[in-house]
């Protein structure tokens, strides 16, 4: 381990060295990280062996799409900036704040991405905006999501939505979904059960770091597991096909819409309809901007039937996103489900979720 360490400190001196004496002309990305990262991370990014390093660490492999593009710039720039602690990784990865502007970290992080052979495949992690409640987000993520809805008044019911999300490849992500309800009718027990089961697939059409936005189309079946006498399912298959649309905005703000259609495989069971979502927000992040996130969202969600007589039913979702552990992978997010038109017998609910992006570590790692 000491050889490792001298290794740091050694590349540096080199790099301290080698800014001072080009400081009328500004250093690459590729002259920096062969400067003060090649040693450890090797010239090829695919990290050097533990043999010569002298620690067991494992190093990333930058040339590895899959882990490469994925993670946004502001979590590698953290790391860069304040070493391997300010996202919970290893203190053997050294601070380079005091020997690095931003501009020079922002270059090396570029020249980073530029290991993988695929780069323009990939969407890039930016791209990855904070997810809302219910508005489903472009990006393709490894997630488990544990949602709880609570009924705020009226009949009182509990529902559990527990998501899993597999990415695969450079654009696709496979889904299943498992709700889970627990409801007590007026004046009767309460009585629990599994809902209707979802499985969907999700592939990014388009995506763009210049003009920071993706686009991606994604189709659902929704199959009656549940109990419809008991109030768990709808007692039919339903087909949905929705597209989802995510733009970056200036001072760290954004939007996302989704909207889509769905029919049962049964008409005389369930009607066809329409449904469309907007949220908007900004991200707020302590300790420079690499700190803990807070992201402020309001959700507008849409849902209409088509049939004779049918209206429109609008609700307003305001919520607030918090990253829970220091690598910012494990997210919760806590919001009210407000209807704005048709109220009747719709309910005012409580919605909480916990997520945690499992591709970044264990849920007990980087705490």
């Amino acid at each position: 381990a000491t050889g490792g360490w001298a290794r740091w400190w050694g590349a540096l001196l080199a790099l301290t060295l080698a800014l001072q004496a080009g400081e009328k002309k500004a250093a690459s990305g590729a002259e920096i990280f062969r400067s003060a990262c090649a040693a450890c991370h090797g010239f090829d990014g695919k990290g050097a062996s533990r043999a010569f390093v002298g620690f067991d660490t494992r190093l990333p492999d930058f040339s590895d799409c899959n882990f490469g593009i994925r993670e946004p710039d502001q979590d590698w720039s953290a790391i860069v900036h304040l070493g391997g602690p300010a996202r919970g990784f290893s203190p053997i990865m050294p601070a380079f704040g005091d020997a690095l502007t931003a501009q020079e970290i922002g270059r090396v992080i570029d020249y980073l991405r530029d290991f993988c052979q695929e780069r323009p495949r990939w969407p890039h992690g930016n791209l990855n905006l904070p997810r809302a409640i219910v508005t489903e987000k472009a990006f393709p993520e490894d997630e488990v999501l544990l949602t709880t809805i609570v009924n705020a008044e009226g009949a009182p019911a509990i529902t559990q939505r527990i998501l899993y999300e597999k990415r695969f490849g450079a654009r696709n992500q496979i889904e299943v979904l498992v709700p889970l309800g627990l409801r007590r009718p007026d004046g009767g027990e309460w009585a629990g059960g599994v809902g209707d089961i979802a499985l969907g697939m999700k592939r990014v059409l388009a995506h763009s770091q210049r003009t920071g936005s993706a686009f991606s189309l994604s189709g659902e079946v929704i199959l009656p597991t549940g109990d419809k006498r008991r109030g768990f399912g709808r007692g039919v298959t339903l087909l949905e096909t929705f597209a989802t649309y995510g733009q970056i905005l200036p001072a760290d703000s954004f939007f996302q819409f989704q909207g889509g259609f769905k029919a049962p495989t049964h008409s005389d069971d369930a009607s066809k309809g329409a449904f469309w979502r907007f949220v908007g927000g900004k991200t707020f992040a302590q300790g420079g901007g690499f700190g803990r996130a807070w992201s402020p969202m309001v959700e507008f969600l849409a849902d209409r039937d088509f049939k004779t007589g049918a209206v429109t039913k609008w609700d307003v979702l305001p919520q607030l996103q918090v990253s829970l552990s220091t690598r910012q992978h494990i997210l919760a997010n806590f919001g009210v489900r407000i209807p704005a038109t048709n109220t009747h017998g719709r309910p005012v609910q409580i919605l909480v979720y916990l997520l945690w992006d499992y591709f970044d570590g264990g849920f007990r790692e980087g705490w």
